[in-house]
């Protein structure tokens, strides 16, 4: 039986929309591309998520290879992404839902030092028993140990937990660790559908 759902943060419970990230700071076409490239596809993006870079030292390095026209870009896209927080429409409303019907909720997330800080900026946000961020742990999924630590943290049992997650390589790496879950597509009402044939109590 379920009783615990964990989920992952960008594209799950906010918007995580690179080209729209970089399209609010004024830049499309080949600046536009070099961006996306060069700080959200980076090696440094990475490293960043899993703890071994700053948003500083990410900023500083990858100023390094491109223009000084795109350098304030960079620091922006690495520093400020996130503002404004743009939520998932439904998600919130399936957070309070589950929260009331006695469900524990969880947060394993892929993501820098700097989640602490918009965390709490996150509406449903105030509806989690507990989260895990990769950069805290040096661990990034869909690595075994992440999903392992989570269990154990909090007490989980995997068979327990429900993982809704936008990347098919987490989700696979969830099942792995004996974790079911499901792909989520950014349809709040589907997500609602595939949890109830799973036994979990959601209205329609």
């Amino acid at each position: 039986m379920i009783k615990n759902i964990v989920f992952d943060m960008g594209n799950v419970l906010i918007r995580f929309d690179r080209e729209r990230f970089i399209k609010r700071l004024g830049f499309s076409g080949d600046d536009g591309k070099m961006l996306l490239q060069e700080v959200f596809l980076s090696l440094e993006w990475a490293r960043m998520d899993r703890g071994s870079m700053t948003e500083k030292e990410a900023a500083e390095s990858i100023c390094r290879r491109l223009p000084e026209r795109l350098h304030q870009a960079v620091h922006s896209l690495t520093d400020q992404w996130d503002r404004p927080i743009l939520p998932i429409e439904g998600i919130y409303e399936l957070a309070e839902e589950l929260k009331n019907a006695g469900y524990g909720l969880f947060l394993l997330s892929n993501a820098s030092f700097r989640q602490h800080d918009y965390w709490p900026l996150i509406p449903c946000s105030k509806f989690f028993d507990g989260t895990l961020i990769s950069a805290d742990e040096g661990l990034v999924k869909p690595q075994p140990e992440i999903y392992r630590l989570l269990f154990s943290r909090f007490s989980l049992q995997p068979e327990e937990c429900f993982f809704v997650d936008d990347s098919p390589m987490n989700i696979e790496g969830a099942f792995f660790c004996g974790m079911p879950g499901t792909v989520f597509h950014g349809d709040t009402k589907r997500l609602r559908r595939e949890m109830r044939m799973h036994g979990i109590w959601v209205s329609e």
